[in-house]
């Protein structure tokens, strides 16, 4: 199902949530199910700017992870609306993506004591097509701290301008959808999240220009 549709966006989350909150175990699913697709996108899409970090995890691996953090805030905490699901959301899997962070980095962390092998190939691909889907052979751990440096960093910004990231970026919602979740206009939103990202970059010493 597609999440850019207003109608999905708006009344039909708040209509599963309001059946999760009431204990209904099925409409719980179903918003896990709305979730996962943007849970998916924004792994490959992370897993793609820091490859020596995505390596380490399958995409479907990091989803299901974010999935299940997601899953266990929803049967512990009361979602009234829209806007509160998407924000805890992108605050799962913003802990899922610092964990694995943390995980692999340092010197007694699994990725700095492991070493890939290259499979061998019995249909004639390419050793450069190979490399390309297995991922890096060697670990970056400075990759590995902006990454976390990435995630933290948007965690720490001010509640307002957190939340365009978790709505425009962690989400993926357009412009127009978040105003109406939030509830201001679009030229707000334009502006806050111009705040936001610029704000992110101070913060990361202008490691942040990947975000345009």
């Amino acid at each position: 199902m597609d999440m850019t549709n207003n109608s999905v966006v708006g009344s039909e989350i708040e209509s599963l949530l309001g059946l999760a909150n009431d204990g209904d175990e099925s409409a719980r699913e179903q918003l896990l199910t709305l979730a996962n697709d943007r849970l998916m996108a924004l792994s490959r899409k992370l897993k793609r700017g820091f490859p020596r970090v995505g390596r380490w995890e399958q995409t479907e691996d990091v989803c299901q992870m974010a999935s299940l953090k997601l899953y266990d805030a929803l049967a512990a905490t009361k979602v009234n609306d829209s806007r509160h699901f998407f924000r805890l959301a992108a605050k799962k899997i913003r802990e899922t993506l610092i964990d694995l962070a943390r995980h692999y980095q340092g010197a007694h962390g699994v990725g700095a004591n492991h070493a890939t092998q290259m499979p061998a190939s019995s249909n004639g691909t390419s050793a450069g097509s190979l490399m390309e889907n297995a991922g890096e052979m060697t670990q970056n751990p400075q990759q590995l701290a902006q990454w976390k440096e990435l995630h933290e960093g948007i965690g720490s910004l001010p509640d307002e301008l957190r939340e365009m990231f978790d709505l425009l970026w962690y989400n993926e919602l357009s412009q127009d959808e978040a105003a109406g979740i939030v509830g201001i206009s679009t030229r707000q939103v334009k502006r806050r999240w111009r705040d936001a990202k610029l704000a992110l970059s101070n913060a990361m010493g202008g490691d942040a220009d990947f975000l345009g």
